[in-house]
């Protein structure tokens, strides 16, 4: 029954936290709910000076309710099929080019650029990180985060093609950065001395092209089951299990969920819909997968909150982590920048768009979640709390100003 309780807690403060939001703070619900969830586990840390073994219970609570597995294990799948399912493909397929050079290229030339800046950065604070977590941090901190990004880009209401672009860019390449990471940390059992680059290619084409014909094989089955009935509770069930049992059988086959979650959901919500699906039926899988998306949003957040508890905050990790956002954000304008001058007819965007798209890459839940995977060591403690830094910043400042950001660039237009 524990779990159960621990859920109970977890909806209950949800539940609060974004009533409070709605009621007196009125941000866009992601925002607000990190916001306040960020406050929540700051006065938690505040009161530890005067309640100590509540602190600790608390602390322990967290490390051993292994927060990494439930969102990689669980909310992930979940969260990409429900982006990917409200994406118009037929939208997408107009700006594949852009998607694909800052969905693949992007995150690759983001991961390199930043493993060796915050590599010597680190090493002028004194901060000895061996080169294969740099590698690593810049795996789990290059993409831009679909959770974040699916929900605050409907609010800030930045233009269509710049929209398109960074939801697209943010459904795929967390699967690239993911795959990346995941091969990446494979090398610290397997070749913890040195980089063996055979053995992380053949990995990262396992998981990659594994995760892609995977996720077309379930998507044209779902897609198959739904078209043979018209019977919307049997419908929405059916996606529900395909999504549950696609990804526990992808971990089973160490190929990407991430990747084969966001082709299934792209299949089930645009190859012949009219085909499969009922209108009453899409009506009411759309709805559901709309509600799948919000509570686990709101479960994810409190989840992080949760995080900032088990953080110890060395001031020289505190300094690291203020770089690396600089570092972030100079990594984002070159593999925004430098491709749409060199390569226009690859990466078509204009200047006031490459702006936009750049201050967009927002960070969020995954990137913690990743980093909280990683072997429990000092190194994984300064990555945890620069990945952190990171990710605030993003999600309050980022997140809250891309609205009025663009609309300012296209102004001076």
């Amino acid at each position: 029954m524990i779990p159960y309780y621990y859920l109970i807690l977890l909806i209950s403060l949800s539940a609060g936290l974004a009533y409070v939001n709605q009621r007196f703070i009125k941000l866009p619900f992601v925002i607000g709910l990190f916001f306040l969830s960020v406050v929540l586990s700051l006065v938690v840390i505040i009161t530890k000076n005067f309640y100590a073994e509540p602190f600790l219970q608390i602390r322990d609570l967290v490390v051993q309710s292994d927060i990494s597995s439930s969102v990689l294990n669980i909310f992930l799948g979940f969260l990409l099929f429900a982006g990917a399912l409200h994406t118009n493909w037929f939208a997408l397929k107009n700006h594949l080019k852009n998607i694909s050079v800052l969905a693949v290229g992007g995150v690759l030339f983001s991961t390199i650029f930043i493993a060796f800046v915050f590599h010597y950065v680190a090493l002028l604070l004194g901060l000895d990180i061996p080169m294969l977590y740099c590698f690593i941090f810049g795996a789990l901190i290059s993409p831009t985060d679909p959770i974040a990004v699916l929900s605050i880009l409907k609010e800030a209401k930045v233009p269509e093609k710049v929209e398109i672009t960074i939801v697209g860019e943010s459904l795929f390449n967390d699967g690239i950065g993911v795959v990346l990471f995941i091969a990446l940390t494979e090398m610290i059992g397997v070749n913890a001395v040195g980089f063996d680059a055979g053995h992380f290619a053949w990995l990262f084409l396992q998981e990659a092209v594994g995760g892609v014909i995977f996720g077309l094989v379930i998507g044209y089955t779902l897609h198959y089951l739904l078209s043979t009935i018209d019977h919307y509770e049997t419908e929405v069930l059916l996606t529900l299990a395909f999504v549950m049992l696609g990804y526990f059988i992808s971990s089973t086959l160490h190929i990407s969920g991430a990747l084969a979650m966001v082709i299934m959901g792209l299949m089930v919500g645009n190859f012949r819909k009219g085909q499969a699906m009922s209108d009453r039926t899409e009506e009411y899988v759309a709805k559901f997968w709309e509600l799948v998306d919000v509570i686990l949003n709101a479960l994810l957040f409190i989840l992080i909150a949760l995080v900032l508890v088990v953080i110890d905050f060395d001031i020289k990790y505190l300094i690291l982590g203020v770089l690396s956002v600089l570092i972030l954000i100079f990594s984002r304008f070159l593999a925004v920048s430098v491709p749409r001058r060199l390569f226009p007819r690859l990466l078509d965007i204009r200047k006031d768009e490459a702006k936009i798209i750049i201050w967009g890459g927002l960070r969020g839940g995954l990137s913690l979640a990743l980093v909280l995977s990683l072997p429990d060591n000092e190194t994984r403690d300064i990555l945890l709390v620069v990945t952190y830094i990171a990710v605030v910043f993003s999600i309050l400042i980022q997140g809250i100003t891309i609205g009025r950001f663009s609309k300012r660039v296209l102004r001076e237009q």
